[in-house]
């Protein structure tokens, strides 16, 4: 299993550094395969909740779309269903290598294991993203801004929508 930071995200050695070897991530912003970007939202939080996720090829060609209702949830259960969605579509479709971009800082920060997962609620879809990561081999993650996650947002938007339907 490989669990590690983007290219974009990667601590960069200073010219002055004597090491002067190539970081494990220093060669490519974009794996190979396959780059899932995903979003969740709650309009309440907790609220109405849903995911979205975006799966393109590295060049940015789309490959698939999907989103999902998942009733009322917290903002961060929602974004965790989103991305043991994103990591269950790679599974089923064979992807070994994956970047999955986020614009949720939390997320991020807790897969590459820099923090603690202490909400409880969470902890369950957090195992069950490892376990799925360690399953797919080669997983990156990358915390995004909004802007570059407009798509995966757009999608756990009508997902929302949705949710909030009788």
């Amino acid at each position: 299993m490989t669990l590690r930071p983007s290219a974009g995200q990667a601590a960069r050695r200073t010219a002055g550094d004597a090491r002067n070897h190539e970081l494990p991530f220093d060669t490519a912003s974009a794996p190979e395969g396959i780059v899932a970007y995903i979003d969740g939202g709650a309009r309440g939080n907790p609220g109405p909740a849903g995911y979205g996720v975006r799966i393109e090829r590295p060049d940015g060609e789309l490959v698939e779309e999907f989103a999902e209702s998942i009733g009322v949830a917290t903002n961060n259960v929602a974004e965790y269903s989103g991305l043991v969605a994103a990591l269950e579509w790679a599974r089923q479709h064979g992807i070994r290598e994956l970047l999955v971009r986020s614009d949720s800082l939390l997320l991020v920060q807790q897969m590459l294991g820099n923090y603690k997962v202490k909400n409880a609620g969470l902890q369950p879809l957090h195992a069950k993203a490892r376990l799925l990561v360690h399953q797919l081999g080669d997983v990156r993650f990358e915390h995004v801004g909004r802007a570059k996650n407009a798509h995966a947002d757009r999608l756990a938007n009508a997902a929302m929508d949705g949710a909030a339907k009788p």
